[in-house]
């Protein structure tokens, strides 16, 4: 049950956010048409929800910081998966009819005093989104990114086409978590982690529809595109598994923790 909604519109272009459910999108319309998949059996899979305080699945629901080892549910077993936040309710701070901003703090199991803010900002021909993470006390691990399940079919047009140009592919083990070693860029279907070191800058083409450039800093992507019917384009800070990694950004007070995700939308004919 989905208890409230906030509602962004721009001309052309509106967005249904659900604070209680993880503060998501559960919908997005843009020039008429719904581009995400608005319901699902399990939490993690519909709308476009945060990652955070990590991302993707951590390797046997723990990771280990400054000589401590920490412990969550392992809620895709042996592996905890895509954070705290798209489970959690979050609380708006901030809002008008094209813009709105939630905080969660977090809080157990997650060991760290801190909290996240996400902010939405909505325009005729595209959504930016940022996330925010921040420390109350101490330093601590921490990542952040977004899970957006695509339509492969709008309303009009033709399924779905991807194109971006990674650096690199991380190399998935028979755990589905990376390895550590990069290699070339291999042809799908994909549930991989790709580095995009300049940040990502992704078409999502529904020809004879929309075409959707997704940009952002994120130093990482994942695509997930073995569902039929759903295509997932997923910027990232940093790779899954990775909290323990050494190239982790550690969250200090006085040092957030910032993604910024745009998404800019044209209208295509057939």
């Amino acid at each position: 049950m989905i208890d409230g909604e906030v509602w962004l519109r721009s001309e052309g272009a509106e967005a249904r956010i659900l604070p209680d459910a993880g503060c998501r999108l559960g919908s997005l319309r843009a020039r008429g048409l719904e581009l995400l998949r608005t319901e699902g059996e399990r939490p993690e899979e519909w709308g476009s929800y945060p990652m955070v305080p990590w991302v993707g699945r951590m390797g046997g629901a723990r990771f280990e910081f400054a000589g401590a080892v920490h412990e969550f549910p392992a809620d895709a077993p042996p592996h905890a998966l895509h954070g705290l936040g798209y489970r959690a309710a979050w609380k708006q701070v901030a809002g008008d009819a094209g813009s709105a901003a939630f905080e969660l703090a977090l809080a157990d199991p997650w060991p760290f005093a801190g909290r996240v803010e996400q902010t939405f900002t909505i325009r005729p021909d595209g959504l930016t989104t940022v996330l925010r993470i921040e420390s109350d006390a101490e330093a601590f691990p921490a990542q952040a990114g977004w899970h957006p399940w695509f339509r492969r079919r709008l309303a009009v047009g033709e399924p779905l086409e991807l194109s971006f140009e990674p650096a690199w592919q991380e190399e998935r083990g028979p755990d589905h978590l990376p390895t550590g070693r990069r290699i070339p860029v291999a042809p799908g279907p994909r549930d991989d982690c790709y580095g995009t070191p300049g940040g990502l800058d992704a078409t999502l083409l529904w020809p004879g529809a929309l075409r959707l450039r997704m940009t952002s800093d994120c130093a990482y992507t994942v695509v997930y595109d073995m569902p039929v019917d759903h295509v997932c384009v997923e910027p990232e800070t940093g790779p899954p598994n990775g909290l323990t990694a050494p190239a982790t950004h550690l969250v200090r007070p006085g040092e957030p923790l910032i993604a910024t995700t745009t998404w800019t939308w044209t209208s295509v004919g057939a």
